[in-house]
């Protein structure tokens, strides 16, 4: 099975209605209030879920039940005045929940956009195959990097209202691991996750004709090797047309990462980018998940073929 371009949601406007929820851990309700003043800044208006702010009472690293968190997400998008869906944080919990969602509602309200990371990736991919339908890797309410660097705001805020000036993605600091340019359909997110997904009812047989962003934090150089060395026993790096790299935040020194990467991945004879400025480094631009686009190792961009959102 090859990786194939998703549906994509329709952009936002002014006076949107979005929809806040918890999928995965707690949410300091502090850094939530300040997520929620910048959606309105922007002039959307966000309306939290029920259950945003709940702790798991015997498990303080969920937020609240699977079954509360898998309801918001399900109100939240069968909700016709709700024209999207921005996750507060990452942390775990998402696989906990993803199949309790009732997808038959889901694909039955069609579709919205969708943005988180981390842990989150564990819902794109199930959106992606439940779904078939493009979703945003990007920075979510509740986040550090959200409330505190402006180039991470404004990547969400131009992807979201004006995703035709954003095609062209990258930081100035992405460079190539392996040079060359490649064509495909992008897919991927936290290294772990993707390889936590393999053989569920949500998780893709190959990352085949897919232009595979990876990124993951807390994880050793030894870690990250087994994670791909998994990865690569299984065959589900067979046929990827290219590799992304985004942060490795509290992964070790970045020149023990990067020669783990370099081992691991250097073998596919596909072009690779380091550092192209997405996951959980200081600056999380905002990538779509499910679109055409092309890889430029040499340049360090990722330039998409249409706008992230219709």
């Amino acid at each position: 099975m090859t990786v194939v371009p998703l549906e994509r949601p329709s952009r936002l406007r002014p006076g949107d209605r979005v929809a806040v929820v918890a999928a995965s851990g707690p949410v300091p309700e502090d850094r939530l209030r300040a997520g929620l003043d910048v959606l309105r800044g922007w002039g959307l208006d966000p309306v939290v879920m029920p259950h945003v702010l709940d702790v798991h009472p015997e498990l303080p690293y969920l937020a609240g039940t699977d079954e509360d968190r898998a309801r918001d997400l399900t109100r939240a998008w069968c909700d016709p005045s709700v024209a999207a869906v921005i996750c507060a944080r990452g942390g775990y919990g998402a696989q906990r929940m993803a199949d309790l969602l009732d997808w038959t509602a889901i694909r039955a309200a069609g579709p919205k956009v969708f943005v988180g990371y981390s842990d989150v990736t564990a819902l794109h991919e199930a959106f992606a195959v439940r779904m078939g339908l493009a979703t945003l890797h990007g920075p979510m309410a509740g986040v550090l990097t959200f409330l505190k660097d402006p180039v991470t705001r404004e990547s969400l805020r131009a992807t979201l209202f004006e995703p035709e000036s954003v095609r062209v993605l990258g930081l100035e600091g992405a460079r190539p691991m392996v040079p060359g340019r490649a064509r495909g359909v992008t897919l991927g997110g936290c290294l772990a996750l993707l390889a936590a997904d393999l053989a569920t009812p949500h998780g893709r047989p190959s990352a085949r004709g897919g232009l595979l962003l990876l990124e993951d934090i807390g994880e050793e150089p030894y870690r990250l090797d087994r994670i791909l060395t998994q990865l690569l026993r299984a065959g589900w790096l067979e046929g990827v047309h290219g590799v992304a790299l985004g942060s490795w935040e509290e992964c070790g020194p970045y020149p023990e990462v990067r020669a783990t990467l370099a081992d691991r991945l250097g073998g596919l004879g596909v072009p690779v980018v380091e550092q192209l400025g997405f996951g959980h480094g200081p600056t999380t631009l905002t990538i779509p998940l499910g679109v055409p686009a092309t890889l430029d190792a040499e340049a360090g961009t990722l330039t998409l073929d249409e706008p992230a959102l219709r």
